[in-house]
């Protein structure tokens, strides 16, 4: 009898740390797509290099979804939108994954510019990350428009004076990212953007951040992937 009930506590306590264990690694994707009356959801990460769907939810009438899925570490994820209207065009929101509940919300006419990501931490370094960058692309862009204008290329003086500030732009924001992932070693956004962003960067900074980064971190995805890049 006392055998009976000494193997029911093991067994009591033995489920009870293994549903614990799946609740800490429980990543929760809860929120709205307002306005959407009918579509596809669908749950999406880059486990390799190849785009894997983690789940998905057939939309009819709400727009509420909720996914849950079980992660190792903190990782990038994406909530695409398949609204039937033959245009792939703002239909998928890139996100910094963790455990814990992460809340998404936004309009079905534009999803992903519109979306509102809150729960994350490793996302709010994301957003952080991506606003600044932002300046720099944008400076891009425009000097990229300056070196294709028809009367600056028939200027030799004006297309060296638009390659250098192409150069200098592209410096800088080397620069920031390389300084954002040294500063947020903590974070595994440091890892990723080291792994993503300035993947070609001198071996030099890229050792830096590695040696930087906080063990939660390293033993995270990209904490993993930087780690391999390097020994290669």
């Amino acid at each position: 009898m006392m055998k009976n009930k000494l193997l029911y506590l093991f067994l009591v306590t033995l489920i009870m740390s293994c549903a614990e264990k799946e609740t800490e690694n429980t990543m929760t994707i809860q929120g709205q797509v307002k306005g959407l009356k009918k579509g596809k959801l669908y749950l999406q990460h880059l486990p390799d290099t190849v785009l894997k769907v983690v789940d998905s939810l057939q939309i009819d009438g709400d727009g509420h979804f909720e996914f849950k899925t079980e992660i190792d570490s903190p990782e990038i994820f994406y909530l695409y939108l398949d609204k039937k209207d033959f245009n792939d065009v703002n239909d998928r929101i890139t996100f910094f994954g963790e455990p814990g509940i992460i809340t998404i919300n936004t309009i079905w006419n534009a999803f992903d510019t519109k979306a509102k990501i809150e729960g994350s931490e490793s996302h709010k370094k994301l957003e952080e990350y991506r606003k600044i960058m932002s300046r720099f692309n944008k400076t891009n862009l425009e000097i990229l428009q300056a070196a294709y204008d028809p009367e600056n290329t028939k200027d030799s003086v004006i297309m060296d004076s638009i390659q250098r500030a192409s150069d200098k732009n592209m410096k800088r924001g080397y620069v920031f990212a390389l300084n954002f992932a040294l500063n947020n070693s903590d974070s595994h956004i440091a890892s990723y953007i080291a792994v993503k962003e300035v993947k070609d960067a001198n071996r030099v900074y890229l050792d830096s951040i590695n040696n930087s980064l906080s063990p939660e971190v390293a033993n995270g995805k990209y904490g993993k992937e930087l780690q391999y890049f390097l020994e290669n």
